[in-house]
């Protein structure tokens, strides 16, 4: 496997970033979100033919690469999947605080 870094959108703070490391850990192990930059880099070991995976499951949770060439309807859906998400991490880091 091979350390790899990925431009992601929609990653906002830090509740942004606890929902990329929560949900994407089982199947993509450790995540480290670097919320210093814009935009916002992912970091992780990958094997190359698990990117099109992870492609997806970032997608899924609102946060599609840089990359991406999304429409009107896709981006504004991943924007409001990635509010979902971000709030979500916020709440998850409240609870365990």
């Amino acid at each position: 496997m091979a350390k790899r870094v990925f431009e992601v959108q929609n990653v906002k703070c830090g509740g942004c970033a606890n929902t990329l490391m929560t949900k994407l850990k089982e199947e993509f192990g450790s995540i480290e979100v670097n919320l210093e930059v814009m935009p916002r880099k992912i970091i992780l070991d990958i094997e190359d033919w698990k990117i099109v995976s992870l492609r997806e499951a970032l997608k899924s949770l609102g946060y599609p690469m840089v990359d991406e060439q999304l429409g009107f309807v896709q981006n504004t859906t991943a924007q409001a999947k990635s509010f979902v998400s971000c709030a979500v991490g916020k709440f998850d880091v409240a609870k365990k605080g």
